[in-house]
């Protein structure tokens, strides 16, 4: 099993690297400090969002999976996601990331 750090501080760190990449970084639900799970958009130039969250892997480890790509046609479809989503578990983070090439900066963490 590979350590976690604590929820806040993985957050502030994808908002920093976010930041120092030139791009734009906000915190849409806030969820537990410690052990909370994180989802992250991430878009750019306000084109098709991407939904990224940690999936486990067969090694035990866990890591960044695009679970869900914004319809063109049906865009309110991926927020409405988000909000069950949150609705579901109060301990989830959402954190939207506007950054060119942004999957980079998950792998960088």
């Amino acid at each position: 099993m590979d350590q976690r750090l604590p929820a806040h501080l993985e957050v502030a760190a994808l908002i920093r690297r976010t930041q120092a990449a030139g791009g734009f970084a906000m915190v849409l639900a806030k969820g537990e400090a410690d052990a909370g799970t994180i989802l992250v958009t991430i878009q750019e130039r306000g084109g098709l969002a991407r939904l990224y969250e940690r999936m486990p892997r067969l090694d035990g480890t866990r890591g960044w999976d695009c679970s869900r790509v914004q319809d063109a046609e049906n865009p309110f479809e991926f927020t409405e996601y988000l909000d069950r989503r949150k609705a579901q578990d109060r301990d989830l983070w959402i954190v939207e990331l506007d950054v060119a090439g942004g999957e980079r900066l998950l792998v960088e963490g």
